[in-house]
């Protein structure tokens, strides 16, 4: 055994292992205190990565629950307004039945009874067309309605709705179709050439070309300062910088031989476009003075939706490549081309899509038919006399029929779908929770043991580095000796 003074080993020991029973405290404390066994990436960098795979789910989950709940909900408002078409029908076959007893009705009572038909009609058409959930229609015919995009060279995107307007008004969409276009005249950037820079060999050399001399210059009424020995290039960033404000763009190029500024608008079209330049020293324009962007063109296409051709066209302050249509809806083009008609889209009527699942592709449709009268082939039915009363019998029980069937895939809908997803996602989110909590959360009772060990090794470290600092006494032994 050896007596040191300058190094106590012991000492040094005890105060490492007590370091290590003080940060594994630490850890306890956090874990108790959070209930998390996983605080941070350094505690179970695996385990993190799996569980906030696994929340990631939860909440995917919690939202489709919502959306179920949403599409149950939508379901039940078309469902409650057929209940009352049916009750509307029944009351209609009840008139026929009557009119159709000829013995004992007289001319006056018949018509009475034509005109109460004529007002259940009128009723099922009001139902089927201001049904709605939310704005969306349901029982027109139009319900979920939408356009998947075939060719994205050709279109940015595109919003079509339950209707399309038209030259002569507004048409439903009521079957499957196409979405095809055709642009007659492609969208073009409003442009205005200026000053040419001698000698500009390249775009890095108009680049670096100084500006004749300090001044000023205004785009749409928005200032840009230009000092004494900025370059081209430094100006082209500051007029860029505000092209926000001016809808301006500047540009510099060159042929291989001379350079050119340039001015573009931001957007296509002519709308809004009529851009000022003001340069009061040439710096940008061929000499000192005032010119505009001129050239902006919107363009122009025939948009046929589901075989109705629909009148597209810019709009208001529109982007020259925007057509909106009196409807609402909504096309953008994807090129300042021009070309003959195309197949871009691809619509869908009458089919209600519903994100029913945490990923993509769990989905769900629900159909959704026109129901006025015109649909139901109830239009103009006549009980005046007994054979117009025989044949709107036989109309209205097949209507009844349609309604009925049409309230059966409702309901096939709302149990065998939603309801019977519903459950599912329940089980599949509490298994999911149960997982991610056998990861991520603290066994309280398991911690609160290490939290205890720690405790009493804290203290039997803490003896004992002081057991150790207190060894070195003995070497005073020796020396006094």
């Amino acid at each position: 055994m050896s007596f040191r003074v300058n190094t106590n080993l012991g000492a040094m020991g005890a105060l490492r292992q007590l370091s290590n029973t003080s940060m594994n405290m630490q850890s306890s404390m956090s874990k108790l205190s959070s209930g998390l066994r996983i605080n941070s990436g350094a505690d179970d960098p695996a385990g993190l990565q799996i569980s906030e795979g696994f929340r990631s789910q939860i909440s995917s989950m919690d939202q489709a629950l919502r959306n179920n709940a949403d599409a149950t909900n939508y379901a039940k408002t078309a469902e409650g307004a057929l209940s009352e078409v049916n009750k509307l029908l029944n009351d209609a076959r009840s008139l026929a039945i009557a009119n159709s007893n000829d013995a004992t009705l007289s001319t006056e009572q018949k018509q009475a009874n034509q005109n109460q038909l004529n007002s259940i009609l009128s009723s099922v058409d009001r139902i089927a067309t201001t049904t709605s959930y939310g704005t969306k229609k349901l029982l027109d015919g139009s319900s979920g309605v939408s356009v998947a995009v075939t060719d994205q060279s050709k279109i940015a995107s595109v919003s079509i709705g339950g209707q399309v307007g038209t030259a002569a008004g507004s048409a439903s969409i009521s079957a499957n179709g196409t979405l095809s276009v055709a642009v007659t005249t492609a969208a073009v950037k409003a442009s205005l050439t200026g000053k040419t820079l001698t000698g500009a060999a390249t775009v890095a050399a108009a680049e670096a070309m100084t500006v004749t001399s300090a001044g000023t210059l205004s785009i749409n009424g928005v200032s840009i300062n230009v000092s004494s020995g900025m370059t081209q290039g430094q100006l082209r960033d500051s007029v860029n910088a505000v092209s926000g404000q001016t809808g301006v763009v500047m540009k510099l190029s060159s042929n291989g031989t001379n350079g050119t500024v340039s001015f573009e608008a931001a957007k296509f079209g002519a709308s809004g476009n009529s851009v000022n330049v003001s340069d009061n020293a040439g710096n940008v324009l061929a000499a000192a003075g005032t010119s505009a962007l001129t050239g902006g063109v919107n363009a122009i296409a025939t948009v046929t939706v589901s075989g109705t051709a629909a009148n597209f066209q810019v709009r208001g302050s529109d982007d020259g490549l925007t057509l909106s249509d009196t409807a609402g809806n909504k096309l953008v083009l994807n090129a300042s081309a021009t070309y003959a008609a195309a197949t871009v889209g691809q619509v869908t009527a009458g089919a209600a899509q519903f994100q029913i699942g945490a990923n993509a592709g769990q989905t769900a449709t629900l159909a959704l038919s026109s129901m006025s009268s015109a649909s139901l082939s109830l239009s103009g039915i006549d009980i005046l006399s007994t054979s117009t009363a025989s044949s709107a019998l036989s109309a209205i029980d097949t209507a009844i029929n349609n309604v009925s069937k049409q309230r059966g895939a409702i309901g096939n809908f709302m149990r065998n779908t939603i309801d019977s997803n519903t459950r599912a996602l329940q089980v599949a989110k509490e298994n999911l929770e149960a997982s991610d909590s056998a990861i991520r959360d603290t066994d309280m009772a398991a911690e609160m043991t290490t939290y205890t060990k720690m405790q009493v090794l804290q203290q039997a470290g803490l003896s004992m580095l002081s057991q150790a600092n207190s060894s070195s006494q003995s070497v005073l032994a020796l020396l006094r000796g």
